[in-house]
């Protein structure tokens, strides 16, 4: 029986459903509990889903403290939503890139 590639799993801050880590948007807290949008970076991060339905649950929340270890304010993740709703963010080398929404 021959077995097939494994995918990671992880879990959408916003919905909370788990899918493949490819299909997420990688959020990391900086300093100060700014969030970026970086696939690859050190640090506490945590993942949501390329919907918008996710990113305003996202916002929503009480508290996300749990993924980041650091208390995040609700402007910071607004911010990261309006980010995500102009279809841009920076990747570690410095480009943009623009999200292919599902």
């Amino acid at each position: 029986m021959s077995r097939g590639r494994h995918r990671p799993q992880r879990t959408c801050l916003g919905c909370g459903g788990r899918d493949d880590q490819e299909r997420l948007i990688r959020v990391v807290a900086e300093a100060g509990g700014k969030l970026r949008m970086l696939r690859r970076s050190g640090g506490r991060g945590g993942y949501l889903h390329r919907r918008r339905e996710c990113w305003a649950a996202f916002v929503r929340r009480k508290s996300v403290f749990r993924a980041f270890r650091v208390e995040v304010s609700r402007e910071a993740r607004e911010r990261l939503v309006r980010d995500l709703s102009e279809g841009h963010w920076e990747l570690p080398d410095g480009k943009n890139e623009s999200p292919s929404f599902g």
